[in-house]
Parts: structure tokens; C-alpha cells; sequence
């Protein structure tokens, strides 16, 4: 039944019918030829494969996230650069080099022809008006130069310095080798920020220059006179668009240029998580993974102390795998923990379990200090949010003694402060304040963690204290006075306290 039905699936190919004219036939046969000869061309002789199956082969290849949709970007057809609306503009020498630049592929000849077009700007008869009009010559020019990737796949010392001998590199160069106070060095600036207004990607490619060039080494500071120099005037501004560019355009420049960024540019780049964001929503797991190389060997710093805390804050809006990789980017660093704590306050079960996740496993690690205690204990307590009897159980398996001592302290200390005052403080703060009641609803979720092992925790003297303490709390004064020496099994004692606390309050 299927051979009938599908007969030209099923069987060789048949010859030709009474209905089929020689002139179909010869059509057929041509265009078999034409399948086959397009092989040299668009199509290649690798075997086809589905759509899912070339996705993963790319990912293992070249492992590029995308976090957001980018419509499929045609070929580029390379047009001739049409200059004809600028030319005749400029004066007869100018519009002569100009011209030379049109003509040809040399690399190494424009480079030349370039070289005179910048010495003609640095005489001192040329006419300043003239640098817009030279500027869109430039940018239609060089246009193909922006194209495609910067930074060759062979990092090393041979291949930036070749990927850095292009035309419009020797304005870089020549800026490079001047001194700020030099007359011509304004004139360059003024150059660039013409070039910048036609072609925004000069920026970027700017930074590249000097990170790979030899001659720009040490020159990274003369981005600054460039961003005050442009129409922005503003570094950070100038800083971001340029980044924010040079992600959309290349994601392998963006890391590569990441080290030389923040080394150079540390007011810019620490004060606010705008950067990192940028790096975050495009890398892929092994780029990440080379960034925390660089951060552990010293070569990048993402972090400070002052502005850490605002930054994580910040990337509670990221997603995912954005948080993920912020967070792996400051577990790399050696800031203290105690630094980034108060982040907890701002973390909801539900809402953030990224954070906690990275906060968890790292407080796993760490001796708890009486601020971490503190802060962990200020979670409000939730049936689902397991996180802090987590971290509880395992200090009390590890660090049971500075635990309870720490546990102890805040009892002591939240026991003592008047009840009005403490609801004047937490109703007037937006975050979460620790109570009496809340240390005790959470220690006795830990005890009913603890009731079915053998860990000790609630037997300790510090604890008792603590609970003698509260017991004679005058808001807790109709629980029974002799209650803690008619009871021995802390965790019944603790209980008891809870309820009658909630009754006090209640």
C-alpha cells in the first residue's frame, strides 16, 4: 500500500514516462548538476544533520550562550565604499590621498597612504573644518575593517600585532607615540571623536589597540582624553557604550579586553554591577571559568569591599545563570563572607534561591562569627524555607561550642531589650529585625531536626544559661519559675518557652 501510494519514495528512479517532454528531462538533469556543483559554494560536503543535532555540535565547538533572541543575520555583501557625497569637499591634496585609500586591497599600502593622510592633519595649514568631512571619508573607507571578529583565534604575540597593522590603527599609533602636551595630540583626539560620531565602534576597537599593541603598551590612560574628547565627555558613559558594543559585536574581545578594564578603569568599573552584567549575560561556562583563572591569579580584580555588597544586591533582578556566574566570579576573589552577609535580609526563599544556594554552600565552609549567627537567624521562619536550619545543623555538628556561645550571646542580649523598643525598630526599618521570638522559633526548628541523632547541641551550658535567662523575662513571667530545674530535656524546655512566648505577645 505505501509503494502504491508513495511510489516515488520507494523505488528507484524510473524512466521517463509518455507525459515527460525531453525538454523536462534535460531541465531535471541540469539541475542535479547544479545541486551538485553548489558544493564549492554556500553548501558543503559534511553529511546533513538536523537542526538540534547542529546546535550541539556548535555549543561543543564554540560553546556561545545566547540569552536573547537576535534575528538571523544575512551575509554581507561587501559594496564599494561611495565617498562621492565627501570628496570634493576637500581640498585637492587631501581629496588625492583620499582617493589612493579607494583604490585597491594592499593592506600595507593604505597603511602608507594613511600615514600621509594623518600627516596632512597634523600640519598646521590645514583646515580644521575639513575633519567631519575626511571623517565620513574615513568611516565609509574602513567600514569592512568593523566587520567580523577582532581578535584572531591564535592568541599570540605575532597574530595581535597582525591583527593591529590596519589603516585605521595608525591614528592610534600616532597618538601613542605623542606626548599630551603636543599640539598635534588634540588635533588626533579631535580625529577620533570625528570618526567616533560616524563609526561608534572605533571605541571599542580603540581599547583593543591598546591592550595588544606593543607600542600602546603602558597607554591604556589615553582612552580617558579620547571619552572626554568625544561628544559624550563623560568617561564612564563613553566606557559602557563601548563595552555594551563590543559585547553585541564580539564575545571573545569582550573577555579578552575584561583584565586590561578593570586594572585601568576601577572607578568605572567597581563602583556599580552595569559592567559585570554586561560579561555575565553572554559568556559561556568556559569563559567564565577563564575569567575566575584570571581573578585567582591576579590579573583581574571584579570586586571591592566597599561596593560588593551593593553589586550582589543588584544582580537579584539577573537571571540565572547571570546570578550564577556573578556569584562564582566573587567566590573567586578573597573577600570576606562577613563582607556580603547582610545580603541575607534581602533574600526570599522563592524569589532568590540562586543567592541562597551560593550563600549556603559557602557558609558550609566558614566557622560561624556572631554577625553570621546573627544574620542568619534574622530570616524570617517559614515552613518551606529550610535554610536556616541547615546551616544550623551543620555549625552544630561542626561548631557546636561557638555556636552556642553566639546563640547565647543574642539570646542575652534580645532577652534584655524592652519590647517597645523593639517593635518601635522593626516597624521603622524596612528590613527584618532580630527578636527573642524569632531565635527561639528557629532554635526549635533545629531541635526538631536534631531529635531523631545523637547530637548534643541543646545539652550544652551555654544554651542553658541562655534559657535560664529567658525564663525570667518579665514578659514571659507566668511560666513556671522552677521550670528549667524541674526539666532537664532542653528541647521540652525550649518548646515550653516558645509557646508561652507567642502567648506573651499574643
Amino acid at each position: 500500500m505505501l509503494r502504491e501510494r508513495f511510489a516515488e519514495f520507494c523505488s528507484s528512479p524510473s524512466p521517463p514516462t509518455e507525459g515527460r517532454d525531453e525538454g523536462e528531462s534535460v531541465s531535471l538533469e541540469m539541475d542535479n548538476h547544479v545541486l551538485l556543483d553548489k558544493e564549492d559554494g554556500c553548501y558543503d560536503n559534511t553529511e546533513a544533520a538536523f537542526s538540534d543535532d547542529e546546535e550541539e555540535v556548535n555549543n561543543k565547538g564554540n560553546k556561545k550562550r545566547e540569552f536573547r533572541f537576535h534575528p538571523i543575520k544575512e551575509a554581507v555583501i561587501e559594496e564599494p565604499a561611495d565617498i562621492t557625497p565627501f570628496v570634493d569637499q576637500l581640498d585637492d591634496t587631501m581629496k588625492e590621498k583620499v582617493l589612493q585609500l579607494q583604490k585597491g586591497s594592499d593592506t600595507e599600502a593604505h597603511c602608507e597612504v594613511m600615514q600621509e593622510i594623518v600627516d596632512l592633519v597634523l600640519e598646521e595649514d590645514f583646515d580644521s573644518e575639513q575633519m567631519s568631512t575626511l571623517a565620513s571619508c574615513l568611516a565609509e573607507l574602513f567600514k569592512g575593517h568593523f566587520r567580523g571578529d577582532v581578535l584572531p583565534d591564535d592568541i599570540t604575540e605575532e597574530s595581535l600585532e597582525e591583527s593591529v597593522c590596519k589603516p585605521v590603527c595608525l591614528v592610534f599609533r600616532n597618538l601613542c607615540q605623542m606626548q599630551e602636551d603636543n599640539s598635534g595630540f588634540s588635533v588626533l583626539l579631535e580625529m577620533l571623536a570625528e570618526l567616533y560620531q560616524k563609526q561608534p565602534k572605533i571605541g571599542y576597537h580603540l581599547l583593543y589597540y591598546l591592550r595588544a599593541s606593543k607600542a600602546a603598551m603602558g597607554k591604556m590612560s589615553l582612552y580617558e582624553s579620547f571619552a572626554q574628547a568625544t561628544a559624550l565627555g563623560d568617561l564612564h558613559t563613553c566606557l559602557m557604550m563601548d563595552m555594551k558594543a563590543c559585547q553585541e559585536d564580539d564575545i571573545r574581545l569582550l573577555c579578552y579586553l575584561t583584565p586590561s578594564i578593570y586594572t585601568e578603569f576601577p572607578d568605572e568599573t567597581l563602583r556599580s554591577g552595569e559592567l559585570l552584567n554586561m560579561i555575565v549575560a553572554v559568556i559561556d561556562s568556559t569563559q567564565l571559568q577563564e575569567l575566575m583563572c584570571h581573578v585567582m591569579i591576579g590579573n583581574l580584580v571584579m570586586f571591592r569591599k566597599d561596593s560588593v555588597l551593593n553589586i550582589l544586591i543588584q544582580s537579584l533582578e539577573w537571571e540565572t545563570f547571570e546570578q550564577y556566574s556573578a556569584w562564582q566570579l566573587f567566590l573567586a576573589h578573597s573577600i570576606p563572607l562577613e563582607t556580603i552577609i547582610p545580603i541575607l535580609q534581602h533574600l526570599k526563599y522563592k524569589e532568590h534561591p540562586e543567592a541562597l544556594s551560593c550563600l549556603l554552600l559557602q557558609l558550609r565552609r566558614e566557622k560561624p562569627s556572631g554577625e553570621m549567627v546573627k544574620m542568619v537567624l534574622s530570616r524570617p521562619c517559614h515552613p518551606e524555607d529550610q535554610f536556616t536550619t541547615s546551616i544550623l545543623r551543620h555549625w552544630a555538628a561542626k561548631h557546636d561550642d561557638v555556636l552556642g556561645e553566639h546563640i547565647k550571646a543574642l539570646l542575652i542580649k534580645n532577652n534584655n531589650m524592652p519590647r517597645k523598643r523593639q517593635s518601635l525598630r522593626s516597624s521603622s526599618s524596612k528590613l527584618a529585625q532580630l527578636t527573642l521570638e524569632q531565635i527561639l522559633e528557629h532554635m526549635d526548628n533545629l531541635r526538631l531536626n536534631l531529635s531523631n541523632t545523637k547530637n548534643s547541641f541543646f545539652t550544652q551550658t551555654p544554651i542553658l544559661q541562655a534559657l535560664q535567662h529567658v525564663q525570667a523575662n518579665p514578659r514571659l513571667s507566668h511560666c513556671p519559675r522552677g521550670i528549667i530545674s524541674s526539666y532537664y530535656d532542653c528541647a521540652e524546655i525550649l518548646c515550653i518557652f516558645i509557646t508561652h512566648s507567642f502567648l506573651c505577645v499574643l
